[in-house]
């Protein structure tokens, strides 16, 4: 049965049964206490009207009770198929709207008028999750897209270099292997780059204790080789940052950042800032650099995949434009947010807050 006979028949139902609860009521509290036998009046009395006995009011209340009881059911039935209709017809939209959802349409929108009751509800939640999903959906396709053809490039120079390779035997093949070795290399690393995206995004890993405030030293040991080829100085600092996560990708988080910061920076006696720092409920890690000014529009985007700056495209270190996109998604994937702020004198700070664990935890 549809939910809406089912309404119409426990509305029927419950019509039905009050009525046989009224007439009980009758029955109880008032027809059991008329006498069921004449009663011997003294003729001086004079009685005016008819003294009625329970046989007869039974007579004649019976059918009429059953003609109530009938029409009770008749009204419960039709009133009941018509209230129920009017309580479902947002259902009916909703699941019209899911229906288009589930055929590929994100875009169609409930917007459920009316009072605020638990239909609205629901119907404003579902309108947010498809708003989040066309977006999610989108993200994705743009991805899909800009990994295709950041995937193409260096496959397109490879088949190139082989083919001049195959027509020109007598070229130095020295510079091609050169050439072969840096462009595949480039793929590598663009290929890691996305499997690490999808591991994070879909959470496949084990939460253990992470002290931010260790991986960020690491990563500042590993990458200074590179600033000091660059002419950048690296200064840390802060408080021990107790969290839980993945050691491998907060790791990998706070690689991404330093590198970040050490090579979109000034080329000359430039400045990076790494620290941590302890909130009430959260740790923060904080990586700023000295470089040319950002504008806020575009500090919005670079977490996009394979968004590059101006600069980033000449560097020799201008990697595959997933280094903050991954940022994003470590952080998202641990339950963090990330916060990325133009500084006025040049350069960008970003933060990292993720949630604190107590250092007394168990490990």
């Amino acid at each position: 049965m549809s939910v809406r006979l089912k309404l119409t028949l426990s509305y029927a139902g419950f019509l039905m049964l009050a009525g046989v609860l009224l007439l009980a009521a009758v029955w109880l509290f008032l027809l059991r206490y008329v006498p069921n036998r004449a009663m011997l009046i003294n003729p001086d009395d004079r009685p005016t009207g008819v003294f009625p006995i329970r046989s007869v009011l039974l007579d004649v209340f019976a059918p009429r009770a059953a003609a109530v009881l009938a029409f009770l059911l008749v009204f419960g039935l039709v009133g009941g198929w018509i209230l129920a209709g009017r309580m479902l017809a947002p259902l009916t939209r909703i699941t019209h709207a899911t229906r288009m959802a589930t055929n590929g349409s994100l875009s169609h929108r409930i917007r459920l008028p009316g009072h605020k009751d638990e239909f609205r509800e629901l119907a404003d939640a579902f309108d947010t999750m498809l708003v989040r999903l066309e977006a999610h959906v989108a993200e994705q396709r743009r991805f899909a897209a800009n990994a295709s053809h950041e995937l193409r490039t260096p496959l397109a120079i490879s088949k190139s270099l082989l083919d001049v390779a195959r027509t020109d035997p007598n070229r130095d093949t020295g510079e091609l292997i050169d050439r072969l070795h840096a462009v595949n290399t480039r793929a590598i690393d663009l290929t890691e780059a996305l499997l690490l995206l999808s591991r994070a995004e879909q959470r496949s890993f084990t939460r253990e204790p992470v002290d931010l405030s260790l991986l960020a030293e690491e990563a500042t040991e590993t990458l200074l080789p590179l600033a000091e080829k660059r002419g950048v100085t690296i200064e840390t600092g802060g408080d021990v940052t107790p969290t839980s996560g993945s050691q491998a990708l907060l790791l990998q988080l706070t690689m991404n950042l330093v590198h970040n910061a050490i090579v979109h920076n000034l080329p000359e006696q430039g400045t990076v800032w790494v620290t941590t720092r302890v909130r009430s409920t959260s740790v923060v890690l904080t990586v700023e650099n000295t470089g040319d000014q950002v504008t806020p529009q575009l500090a919005s985007t670079l977490t996009e995949a394979f968004q590059r700056g101006t600069e980033r495209t000449h560097t020799d270190h201008a990697g595959v434009g997933l280094g903050l996109a991954i940022v994003k998604t470590i952080t998202q994937a641990h339950d963090g947010t990330l916060t990325l702020t133009p500084r006025s004198g040049g350069g960008i700070r970003i933060t990292v807050e993720l949630p604190a664990m107590s250092p007394h935890t168990d490990r």
